[in-house]
């Protein structure tokens, strides 16, 4: 396999003979960038009570770490994550670089902020991250495996 074909962020997988892409997710930048200023306030606000625990006079230094932590990341890999991609077709989820679930075997679809974690009856567990509308990822998915 070619190594572009690896670190791929959209699906590498090829179709099966018939099979087609019914709908594709991809991460929206908005819900992105609102996920990360959430992520940031709570290290803001976790960092200030762990100085405040241990005494430190400096107590706004928390806020100014927790940010600096969560901005960093969120600039460091927006990149990456605002271009994976995952495909919906009539018998599998194709996701990432060579993710591809078989739809018989999704046993569980949870709701996490606003990503959609698939499992596997094997017990494997894929993230569709930063969905605009986690419930219509979610309804489109099952429509698949019972359709499927």
């Amino acid at each position: 396999m070619e190594e572009g074909l690896v670190y791929s962020m959209v699906p590498t997988t090829p179709l099966l003979a018939g099979e087609r892409v019914m709908h594709s997710f991809a991460p929206d930048r908005a819900t992105y960038w609102r996920d990360h200023a959430w992520l940031a306030a709570a290290a803001m606000a976790l960092g200030m009570l762990a100085l405040w625990l241990a005494g430190n006079p400096h107590v706004w230094t928390g806020a100014v770490g927790g940010f600096a932590a969560v901005a960093v990341r969120a600039f460091y890999v927006a990149s990456d994550e605002l271009q994976a991609r995952w495909d919906l077709t009539d018998r599998r989820l194709l996701g990432p670089q060579t993710r591809a679930v078989p739809l018989a075997q999704v046993a569980t679809l949870r709701g996490l902020g606003s990503a959609v974690q698939v499992v596997t009856r094997t017990g494997d567990k894929h993230l569709l991250k930063y969905q605009p509308d986690r419930a219509d990822t979610m309804a489109r998915i099952r429509a698949a495996i019972a359709a499927a």
